[in-house]
Order: C-alpha cells, then sequence, then structure tokens
C-alpha cells in the first residue's frame, strides 16, 4: 500500500518551515550579525579606555595648564614661560636616558647616575680652567670618564654578583667625594661663551640641546622597539633565566646598559657644565630624585606598566610644569622636592596597578 508524504513525514508544518533550506543560516546570520555589533562597541570602548589610559597624563598636564593660565595668566600664560619650561630640562633628560638603560635590563635602581652626572660636569671646568686644556679634549675625557664609571659599577653587578643597590650606593658616594676634591669643595666656573653656544643656541625659540634630547629620546625609542638589541634588552628585563636559555648573551648586555648609563649621563654633564660656564659638584645630588621619579611617571604614559623614553620625555616636562606653576602661584622653593617625591610614590603605585590589570587581562 502507498503511503503519502504527509504520512511519512511526522514533522508539524511550522517545524518543516524551520526546517527549510536556508532558515538556519538566516537565523545564524542574525546571530552572528548580533554578536558582530556587540564585539564591535567593545572593541571601540577597549580602543578608547586604551588611549585614555596611555595619554592619562597628557590630558592632566593640558588641565595644568589651563588651571595655571586662570589662576596666573599675567605671569604663567605667556610664550616665556613655555621657554623656561622646554630649556631647564636637558641634563635631565640624558641623565634619565642613562638610568633608562640599566632599567630596561633589570637592574632598577643605580643610585650613582647623578655623581657620574657631577664628574663629568666638573672634570670639563677643573681640566679646562684650572689646568688649561683644550675644552674638546676635556669634552672627550670627561665623557670616557663617566662612561668607565658605568664600566666599573657594570662589572661589579653583572660578572661579580655584588648587589647594584650596594655597589652604586658606594661608588655614587665615591664619586661624589673625588669630584668635590677635585673642585675644592666649591663651584668651578670660567668656560667660554663659544664652549656654551654647543647648549644655549637658539633655534625656534629653544636652545639646541632642547632638540639634542628629542633625538636621542626618539632614537632610543626606535632601538627598543624596532631592533633586535632593544627586544634583546627587554627580555632580560623580563627574565634574565629565559633570555639565557633562549641564546641572548645576557651578561654582555646588561654590562652594556651601565656602560651606556654612564655615557649618557657623561653627555648630561657636559651639556649641564656648558649651559651655566662651570658647575658646582655640591648640586649634582639635587639630581637623583628627579631622574627616578620622571622615569618612574613615565611608565603610566604611552606604553602603561613599561619604561619608555617618550613616557618619561613627557613626565619629564609635565613635572617641570608643574614646579614652576606653585613657584608663580607663591609656592616656596621646597615645593620641588615634594612635587617629585609625591610623583615618584604616586607613579610607582599607578604602574604597579597597570602591571596587575595588564597580567589579569592576559
Amino acid at each position: 500500500m502507498t503511503t503519502s508524504f504527509e504520512e511519512r513525514d511526522p514533522r508539524t508544518p511550522a517545524e518543516t518551515a524551520v526546517a527549510e533550506p536556508g532558515a538556519e543560516d538566516v537565523a545564524l546570520n542574525a546571530g552572528s550579525a548580533d554578536r558582530t555589533a556587540r564585539s564591535g562597541e567593545h572593541s571601540w570602548r577597549h580602543v578608547a579606555h586604551d588611549l585614555g589610559t596611555r595619554s592619562a597624563i597628557v590630558w592632566i598636564w593640558i588641565a595644568l595648564i589651563i588651571a595655571y593660565s586662570l589662576l596666573e595668566p599675567s605671569s604663567f600664560f605667556r610664550v616665556g614661560t613655555f621657554q623656561t619650561i622646554f630649556s631647564s630640562q636637558q641634563a635631565l633628560v640624558f641623565l634619565t636616558l642613562g638610568l633608562l638603560c640599566t632599567m630596561c635590563v633589570g637592574e632598577y635602581v643605580d643610585l650613582s647616575i647623578a655623581s657620574v652626572l657631577g664628574l663629568s660636569a666638573t672634570m670639563i671646568p677643573v681640566l679646562v680652567v684650572n689646568d688649561h686644556w683644550n675644552v674638546a679634549i676635556a669634552s672627550v675625557v670627561a665623557v670616557a670618564a663617566a662612561g668607565l664609571a658605568g664600566a666599573f659599577n657594570g662589572y661589579l653587578v653583572v660578572y661579580l654578583g655584588v648587589d647594584v643597590i650596594i655597589v652604586t650606593l658606594g661608588s655614587g658616594t665615591f664619586i661624589l667625594g673625588l669630584t668635590l676634591w677635585m673642585s675644592h669643595l666649591g663651584e668651578v666656573v670660567g668656560l667660554s661663551s663659544s664652549f656654551a653656544s654647543i647648549d644655549l643656541k637658539s633655534i625656534l625659540g629653544l636652545p639646541i640641546s632642547f632638540y639634542y634630547g628629542l633625538v636621542l629620546i626618539l632614537l632610543f625609542a626606535y632601538v627598543l622597539e624596532c631592533t633586535p638589541l632593544g627586544r634583546r634588552m627587554r627580555f632580560v628585563g623580563a627574565n634574565r633565566e629565559v633570555a639565557r636559555l633562549s641564546g641572548i648573551r645576557v651578561k654582555r648586555i646588561r654590562f652594556g646598559a651601565f656602560v651606556m648609563g654612564g655615557v649618557f649621563c657623561g653627555l648630561g654633564g657636559l651639556l649641564a657644565s656648558a649651559g651655566i660656564g662651570g658647575f658646582d659638584p655640591n648640586s649634582s645630588q639635587t639630581y637623583l630624585l628627579p631622574a627616578f621619579a620622571t622615569v618612574s611617571l613615565g611608565t603610566a604614559v604611552i606604553q602603561p606598566g613599561r619604561f619608555n623614553p617618550i613616557g618619561t620625555f613627557v613626565a619629564i616636562y609635565f613635572l617641570a610644569t608643574g614646579i614652576l606653576g606653585l613657584e608663580l602661584l607663591g609656592a616656596a622653593g621646597w615645593v620641588s622636592d615634594v612635587f617629585y617625591g609625591g610623583s615618584l610614590v604616586v607613579a610607582v603605585t599607578v604602574a604597579t596597578v597597570l602591571r596587575r590589570r595588564l597580567l589579569l587581562s592576559h
């Protein structure tokens, strides 16, 4: 007996309609479109949050400028004020570059950097003014001495395994005493105005040394992010043992970081002595806290949770703006110590929180 199609197919008309070819595809496509919309909305929120995190200090900097301009429009919101901000931090820029060299390879506490800068800045006027050396030769010798100080620290830390805090604290104190002996405990001045031009020559209203620092910051950022050497430095800083097992010459990279850090500090000392025509070694230690504060605060900019040159560069002038604005508002001279010290604590706290969030997100 022949059975009809209706008898052989137990499905209801509604079930048959759902099962028609293409109906399931339509439902799936609708769900996929909805998920895509939600995913797109989430990605836009993520991008906005990421941009806000990376540039938060820039927005705070802008807000700070607006606030100071409203409070002191006659003295703050002037071209001369911003020229002062961007013309007074060159030695600090080079000092932070020296500190970043060692921090990027995992040596986080080099306490000798300010003394190494002071060594270079003191040697130049002593050799030129007191001993009548040629200024170019004296500059080369001073920067080389700073590099040698970095090599000494690197050898003790990397090859002998001495704790970096002990080594750099001891060597920094020793170098400070040496510079005080060379200068007879006082300021040495008398460098020529022609030598000062390597620091103070004006280009577009700013000293040429500002552009030295800017170029070196960008070059350092390029090396760290776009070259094998930079990637190895990051790798060593993240995990030395894994880097060693991967075939990276860890000790050589760490030692080289100390040497280059010393050279950068020496160049900072050269600019410091050129800009004022001499140097007082007693003032060298005033650079130490700002260097650590700006490098730490820089981890909250551009690349949150990571030491990076561009973030440090932004942090230097952000803090300089805040201090100058407070001084124009009548704050006493101690405000710089409070500002830098507070910024260091806040920066380390923010960097720690960001690092935890990044680890949790992954």
